[in-house]
């Protein structure tokens, strides 16, 4: 260590701490690497030959930046990191293939209290196992240590990500049309959202991360830390094959604000669908959460996904052949409603979020037990 580096390590950041890091990440990272990936891990920027580019007629890029949200603090607590990792892709890529977009680059960033080699070698392994499994590079990171600000056993990550679609090839509202039928896929469990009204619910039972839970099988941190389902490569397959060309619409990502907010999103303006409860029934960690909050299912439809993880509007007349085809790239899928343009009172649904004035969404019906 140079006199340089030992003074700097006396004010709490350790360079050769994020050096050795690095060197327990590099292989993990190399695999999201093909040959479009120039010079390797360690540099300044990361640099990808987006040369096979120029085969688009019209390129437009997508791109998405996440975290993981209050998660963090329960895999802070259990001392299992890697699972996150795969929350964080999940969380970027899957909102990039909502608009039918192959995701190409990542870059993450790791901000902790106290560098911890093989804490944030065992994060980035979960970051670049998920790229792989999704096709995208992990091209750079960054670890910033921030003593005094964050605690020695305190982090946070959050992620960038680009990727492509050809500009007549776009999903969207724009897309859908009257009779389209929507398609639910089967979430994991919370993914990676909610999770500060499950630690407030947690903490007022006093009920510990470590605990058993006899209803989920599992210590409720275990059951928490249920990495979020990745879509990306499900979908794009689908969207890819030419017996479906065309079938799939629009797609919504259910993460923050709930079921209906989330597909209002994707639905044109004037449009509406009723989601069905009755077409599937709620994972049993958020029904066990809610009963011990005291709270309906219901009224937990806002912040949790409650069992869907991904919207699909697809045509009609190739419905069931879509559902198919994500089966097969084992995916749960089931029908939850169709879209329709016709007039209507709309009191009581959730019209468009964040921003976007889009369709109207609610729920409907009691739950499948």
């Amino acid at each position: 260590m140079s006199e340089n580096s030992s003074i700097y390590a006396q004010s709490g950041v350790d360079t050769a701490a994020g050096d050795l890091a690095v060197e327990l990440m590099k292989s993990a990272v190399a695999r999201t690497h093909g040959p479009e990936v120039i010079g390797g891990v360690g540099g300044f920027a990361g640099l990808f030959d987006a040369s096979a580019l120029k085969e688009y007629r019209r390129p437009l890029l997508a791109s998405a930046t996440d975290g993981v949200g209050t998660k963090v603090a329960i895999a802070q607590a259990m001392d299992i990191h890697h699972t996150i990792g795969q929350d964080l892709v999940a969380m970027i890529v899957d909102d990039i293939v909502v608009v039918g977009a192959k995701p190409l680059a990542m870059t993450d960033y790791i901000a902790c209290g106290k560098v911890v080699p093989q804490r944030i070698a065992d994060i980035v392994r979960g970051i670049a196992e998920a790229c792989e499994a999704t096709g995208t590079a992990l091209v750079g990171g960054e670890t910033a240590e921030h003593p005094g600000l964050l605690g020695v056993d305190d982090y946070d990550v959050a992620g960038a990500a680009v990727g492509v679609v050809e500009a007549d090839r776009v999903l969207g509202p724009e897309r859908v049309a009257d009779g389209d039928v929507v398609l639910a896929m089967g979430a994991s469990g919370l993914h990676s959202n909610g999770f500060s009204l499950v630690r407030h619910i947690l903490a007022e039972r006093g009920i510990g991360y470590a605990d058993h839970s006899a209803e989920l099988g599992s210590s409720y941190g275990e059951a928490l830390l249920v990495p979020t389902a990745l879509y990306t490569s499900p979908l794009l397959r689908a969207i890819e094959d030419p017996e479906l060309d065309g079938a799939i619409h629009a797609l919504s990502h259910v993460t923050g604000g709930g079921i209906a907010a989330n597909l209002a999103r994707v639905l044109p303006v004037g449009s509406w669908t009723e989601v069905d409860r009755a077409s599937w029934s709620p994972l049993p960690v958020f029904r066990h959460l809610a009963d011990l909050g005291g709270h309906s299912l219901e009224s937990v439809e806002g912040a949790w996904n409650l069992g869907i993880g991904m919207f699909a509007v697809v045509e009609a007349a190739r419905a069931e052949r879509v559902a198919e085809r994500l089966r097969a790239e084992g995916l749960t899928v089931w029908q939850t409603g169709t879209v329709s343009t016709s007039a209507r009172d709309f009191t009581g649904f959730e019209q468009g979020a964040k921003g976007v004035d889009g369709g109207a969404v609610r729920l409907t019906g009691a739950f499948a037990a």
